[in-house]
């Protein structure tokens, strides 16, 4: 587990913890584009909801719903964590 302040990639997060995204680093600009619009922002505080069982995808919950993205591409999120 993570302990509070420390940077890392979204995809380290274990149930539970919680961290503001710090940079979204997605050389995908179709996937880095519909991360944005759904509200996965630089600033955005993002919890980790569920994991998949084979560990892909994960359910992260952001202002107020769950998002289902894949471990991959929470690799190139940097986040801090805050709980």
């Amino acid at each position: 587990m993570k302990t509070i302040g420390e940077i890392c990639n979204l995809s380290e997060l274990k149930i539970g913890q919680t961290a503001v995204v710090k940079s979204i680093n997605i050389t995908n600009k179709n996937v880095k584009r519909h991360l944005l619009d759904m509200g996965l922002t630089k600033g955005t505080k993002v919890s980790i909801k569920k994991i998949a069982p084979m560990g892909d995808p994960i359910d992260i919950l952001l202002r107020g719903y769950e998002l289902a993205i894949r471990k991959a591409d929470l690799k190139q999120i940097e986040v801090e964590v805050i709980k």
